[in-house]
């Protein structure tokens, strides 16, 4: 393996390899990762089933400026994200809320990468240390000796999923270079609780579907109830708008209260599993007994279960979140190409940048909008 090179790509990630991937000339690219494999994360996501994008993709599904992202996106959008795919073999199949995943697994996305990158050397289980400049040359110092380049573009991601090797390089590089950074957290991540909420844990294992509302927005999905909190795709997408304060669960969203009556027990006439009834049937006091013996109060109080309000005491962390919201100011990258406007041939992409997507594919779609702008500066079509 050389050591001097025209690109350097920190992250063989969704941004760093799709990068790569669209470079018309690969042959002088290096990638360094400290994974064994590239695209770890790629490789689990979607219960291994990789979400690459979503029917709709909007600025408004991501937490950001709004402008630098509807200008990123509006470049390679969806339509042209399955398309590069579709061109190589690979149709994913439209799911749920417009969620497109790969028909048998995330294999058939990196055997794409693995097939376009051939020309490409990586440095692989390699961990990158402190980086410079020196003489408009990108030093980039790591525990296998020192790369050199031209250009350098970090893809690193952010912090969550240590376990497969996330790290805050990235962010330590942009800092080093003088950029500013967005305040980080754990993002699409399930809540701890208040000890007024510990009954939840004795539903451990047990799911229903809500209505979540944070101060910014609200979703409908399912909230699964766990052993440290609770999680589930409601409760993930309302994390990335939730910074302190508190949450309103309906736990009946849509039920017609006309049903409360006859002498059907209340349980039966909630549309919640057995066990998730009785828990709150508890939690409120009430007996669970026929509806027409239900009192005006009693009513009221039953009531509270689509207006529940409390204050989560956290997340789960990054051990657990699938993104980490915050990262480098994109205020400081200039949207067209990704290069730094505080050093010349320094770019970021990615889950690096403070540009934050919602469950459902927006966060690959957000990785590859980006590597694709980067790419066209590479590639000679932006004149920046």
């Amino acid at each position: 393996m050389k050591r001097a090179y025209t690109t350097i790509i920190i992250g063989a990630g969704a941004s760093g390899l799709m990068l790569a991937s669209l470079l018309e000339d690969k042959h002088d690219t290096l990638i360094i990762d400290s994974n064994i494999k590239i695209g770890a994360k790629i490789a689990i996501s979607g219960g291994g089933k990789c979400n690459l994008t979503n029917e709709s993709v909007e600025a408004s599904n991501y937490v950001g400026e709004a402008w630098f992202v509807e200008s990123v996106l509006s470049r390679f959008d969806q339509e042209a994200v399955l398309a590069w795919f579709g061109q190589r073999g690979v149709t994913p199949q439209i799911r749920k809320d417009g969620q497109y995943f790969c028909q048998k697994s995330a294999d058939e996305v990196l055997s794409v990468f693995h097939r376009e990158l051939r020309e490409v050397d990586f440095a692989m289980q390699t961990v990158v240390g402190v980086v410079k400049k020196v003489d408009k040359v990108f030093t980039v110092e790591t525990d296998r000796g020192t790369f050199l380049s031209e250009q350098l573009v970090v893809a690193s991601g952010g912090l969550s999923f240590p376990r497969i090797g996330a790290s805050g390089v990235g962010h330590v590089i942009a800092e080093s270079f003088g950029h500013g950074m967005t305040t980080t957290a754990p993002a699409l991540v399930g809540f701890t609780l208040q000890p007024e909420q510990f009954f939840f844990k004795a539903l451990s294992g047990a799911s229903l579907e809500v209505r979540i509302t944070t101060e910014e927005k609200s979703f409908r999905g399912d909230l699964l109830f766990a052993h440290k909190g609770i999680s589930g795709p409601a409760v993930l997408n309302a994390s990335l708008y939730w910074e302190k304060g508190q949450i309103e669960i309906d736990f009946l969203p849509g039920f017609d209260w006309g049903l409360l009556q006859g002498k059907k027990q209340l349980s039966t006439i909630l549309p919640l599993p057995k066990k998730i009834a009785k828990a709150f049937l508890d939690y409120l006091k009430l007996s669970d007994k026929a509806a027409e013996k239900l009192t005006d109060p009693e009513k009221a109080q039953l009531k509270t279960l689509q207006h529940y309000r409390f204050a989560p005491a956290g997340t789960f962390g990054y051990t657990k979140a699938e993104v980490t919201r915050g990262g480098v100011k994109s205020s400081e990258i200039d949207p067209y190409s990704m290069m730094s406007l505080r050093e010349p041939n320094l770019y970021f992409i990615g889950e690096v940048l403070d540009v934050t997507g919602e469950l459902g594919g927006h966060n690959f779609q957000w990785a590859f909008s980006s590597a694709y702008c980067c790419a066209e500066m590479f590639n000679g079509v932006l004149d920046v």
